[in-house]
């Protein structure tokens, strides 16, 4: 781990931290409905920040362990590949979060609450991980 990464994951875990919270307050926006949400804008959109804080946890975590971002638009397989040398817990919580928060919850406005919130929980444990890896 290089210590020069330390302030900038500092400010990358602050980012996506903001995010998550900008992803629930939006999420309540959402009104549930029994055991799912009612309007499907608000569940994009919350899934689709809360899979962008995702991301940017990652960054940080992968910033830390060294491993050079691509010269262009990374893709999941850049982040699963690079997760894959580093925590298989990680990556794990990265596949369950990209499926749930960006296809199903983003893309598809799939609206079941238990499923969106385990979606959320492993954003928050990918985050969670980056605060104590700095």
């Amino acid at each position: 781990m290089n210590s020069e990464n330390k302030i900038p994951a500092q400010k990358i875990y602050e980012d996506a931290t903001r995010l998550m919270n900008n992803a629930h307050k939006e999420l309540q926006q959402a009104k549930k409905n029994g055991k799912f949400y009612h309007d499907v804008k608000h569940l994009q959109v919350a899934c689709g920040i809360a899979y962008l804080a995702t991301i940017k946890a990652i960054n940080g975590i992968l910033l830390l362990r060294n491993i050079p971002k691509p010269k262009r638009h990374a893709s999941i397989e850049y982040y699963q590949y690079g997760l894959a040398q580093v925590d298989k817990k990680i990556l794990d919580s990265l596949n369950v979060a990209y499926r749930i928060l960006h296809i199903d919850g983003y893309y598809e406005g799939f609206n079941h609450m238990p499923t969106i919130k385990s979606g959320f929980e492993k954003a928050q444990f990918i985050i969670n991980k980056l605060k104590h890896s700095i």
